[in-house]
């Protein structure tokens, strides 16, 4: 079944990005490795501050719609959030550390590094502040 995830080529994951953002889905994950990946989960918090890992590629479309939402935020709550893309389809280990199935996937961290909460697909500006609000982190 993971072989079906696979990305054979450029020109056949774009096909299935637009099929999925015409569907109105996200993306499929890739399959992935075993190994170690920087910032993954268990790994020590180097600043005691809030952490959105976001994890998509730069060529799936829901993923490239939040990418200005990412780097706003990143701007906007610099020093008090940090915010983190992994490019799953360049760096496919990632995506088995963190345990994603689609793309693009949000993960929620406490300032303690613990998973707070967990999104998968595409997700706006006001519902990521919404989220941090919910699992009870100011910003």
């Amino acid at each position: 079944m993971r072989s079906s995830c696979r990305v054979v080529s450029s020109a056949l994951a774009m096909v299935a990005v637009s099929a999925y953002a015409v569907a109105g889905l996200t993306c499929p994950a890739v399959a992935f490795a075993d190994g170690p990946v920087a910032g993954a989960p268990g790994q020590a918090v180097a600043r005691k501050i809030p952490r959105l890992v976001d994890l998509g590629a730069g060529k799936c479309i829901p993923c490239k719609a939040m990418a200005p939402i990412l780097e706003a935020l990143k701007a906007e709550y610099a020093g008090r959030m940090d915010v983190q893309f992994i490019d799953v389809w360049k760096d496919p280990d990632a995506g088995k550390a963190y345990g994603i199935r689609i793309i693009p996937t949000q993960i929620f961290y406490g300032p303690d590094g613990k998973e707070l909460a967990r999104h998968q697909g595409f997700m706006g500006k006001d519902e990521i502040l919404a989220q941090w609000k919910a699992v009870g982190v100011r910003l």
